[in-house]
């Protein structure tokens, strides 16, 4: 029996398919392999002094620091240091890292578990490629500073997560001690951590303002090394504590003695144009502050990695955007990470756009605490000017005659004389086209004739044609040659033959006078 061509054709695909060698899985890591693989990469970036793999190490903090656990760490630190050095055991001796809990929160992330292959067979979960050698420092022979230092890093934020803020703070501060001992530029990225979450350990505890003096030096010393890593986020520290006491002029004199933060480092960056927005917008400066924060809004982290900072950042830029008379996109209120942390700003726009004093009123009691933890508590009261001058425009635009009486019970004001006054505001500012009777006590709108009744767009008209036809006349005139301007530089027939005639008569005085000589 003979086989077709089809047939045959399938038989091969299914046997090159066969032959075809099945991919390996990627190797995971564990915490241990991943921490010390971490600490070769900085090795490696002192040798090379390439700070790019430093940077590499730093972005897998946010990931490693939710598997940090006490079991973890001390295999990490009996590892990760030469043979002899006693660093790593002083280390795990000191106070801060017996209160490291054993093992991760049950709300932590974990791995997923090896994947099945197709045939039914698990990948193995693969250690690292590399054999683990300590870069080490050749001037005492242990782990480099960088590598103590990133350890003591990862101490810190195991500490900081497990709640213990006080020892937290007296261990960065040695940390911080080190660093400026040992006074590397290869260590400047880790250094900005450490005074970050130092920081972070005294905000926790109240006491912020008490690092002040030391962020200022450190600013400074970072300006004059052109450490821009470290100083964009000395700045940023400042700011939000000078912020966090209402120190608003200090901070605005901050600003004006130094300048714009480069942008490599985005994060921070990103942090300084909040922090910036802040100011303006307390300073009135609604329109600026706006922009800062869409531009924060774009270099800030992802939705997943940042969640909290993006949508404090929304928070302001939506009341900053109403303060500035826009109301901000419906569609910014339907991403999953900001659907549940802005519906009390949801309310409040609601009742911005239509309006609505009472409804405002209603929102902005109800979600006094939320307001007040998110520091827009102030911003939002000052909405309420804005929310009685869109409900006074559509009073004029449905009555063409109501007493101040009624105006005043549908805005929910205090008394008629302050809606006096307010609707004699609004009408000074040109919101509402309208006239108030005192001894009436009611508010007159003005009826609007229709527009084409009137001359205006007749002048209007006559205008335009006026502007088009004297445009025309100066392009005609700027197109146009003078008379006879072309004939300057011809010569008549008349003095052409007066010139030939004077011309041949000295070339004949010429022959003559050669003939005499």
């Amino acid at each position: 029996m003979t086989t077709t061509p089809a047939k045959d054709k399938e038989t091969a695909v299914v046997e090159t398919k066969a032959e075809e060698p099945k991919l390996e899985a990627a190797p995971v890591l564990t915490v241990e392999e991943e921490i010390l693989t971490n600490i070769m990469l900085i090795g490696r970036a002192v040798a090379t002094i390439e700070p790019r793999f430093t940077t590499r190490v730093l972005r897998t903090l946010t990931t490693l620091r939710k598997k940090l656990t006490r079991k973890a760490l001390k295999e990490v630190l009996d590892r990760a240091f030469p043979k002899g050095s006693k660093t790593g055991q002083q280390l795990i001796a000191s106070s801060l890292f017996a209160l490291i809990p054993e093992a991760a929160d049950e709300g932590m992330d974990v791995d997923a578990a090896p994947a099945a292959a197709a045939d039914g067979t698990v990948a193995p979960v693969a250690s690292t490629s590399k054999k683990y050698t300590p870069p080490v420092d050749s001037s005492n022979g242990d782990l480099i500073p960088e590598g103590v230092v990133y350890l003591r890093l990862l101490v810190l934020l195991a500490a900081l997560d497990a709640g213990k803020v006080v020892e937290a703070g007296e261990f960065a501060l040695e940390t911080v001690e080190m660093v400026q001992a040992a006074n590397r530029r290869t260590m400047d990225q880790i250094a900005a951590k450490i005074y970050f979450y130092l920081a972070r350990a005294y905000e926790l505890q109240d006491r912020l303002a008490e690092l002040r003096p030391t962020l200022l030096a450190v600013r400074q010393t970072a300006k004059l090394r052109k450490d821009e890593v470290l100083e964009i986020t000395v700045i940023n520290l400042l700011l939000r504590s000078y912020l966090q006491s209402n120190l608003y002029d200090q901070a605005d004199k901050l600003l004006s003695k130094i300048e714009t933060p480069p942008s490599s480092n985005s994060a921070q960056t990103a942090r300084w144009l909040f922090y910036v927005a802040r100011l303006r917008a307390v300073q009135l400066n609604y329109a600026e502050a706006a922009d800062h924060l869409l531009t924060a809004i774009r270099r800030a982290p992802k939705d997943e990695v940042a969640p909290g900072f993006v949508q404090i950042i929304h928070k302001f830029y939506i009341v900053t955007e109403m303060l500035t008379g826009r109301i901000p996109d419906r569609t910014m209120f339907r991403r999953p990470v900001l659907q549940q942390a802005l519906l009390p700003y949801f309310q409040i726009v609601q009742a911005v756009r239509i309006g609505d004093v009472a409804a405002f009123q209603r929102a902005f009691t109800t979600h006094e605490q939320a307001f007040l933890a998110d520091s827009t508590h102030f911003l939002i009261l000052r909405l309420r000017h804005f929310v009685i001058r869109t409900a006074l425009r559509t009073i004029t635009l449905a009555y063409s005659r109501i007493s101040l009486r009624d105006v005043c019970l549908k805005l929910g004001l205090d008394s008629e004389e302050d809606t006096e006054y307010i609707v004699a505001k609004a009408i000074k500012d040109r919101v509402i086209d309208a006239t108030i009777d005192h001894k009436g006590g009611f508010m007159q709108s003005k009826v609007k004739k229709d527009l084409y009744e009137t001359d205006e767009p007749q002048q209007q008209l006559a205008q335009r044609l006026k502007y088009a036809l004297a445009m025309h006349n100066e392009a005609l005139q700027g197109m146009r040659f003078a008379a006879n301007v072309h004939r300057k530089d011809l010569e008549t027939a008349a003095d052409a033959r007066e010139r030939d005639r004077e011309i041949a008569q000295l070339i004949q005085e010429t022959e003559d006078d050669l003939d005499e000589l």
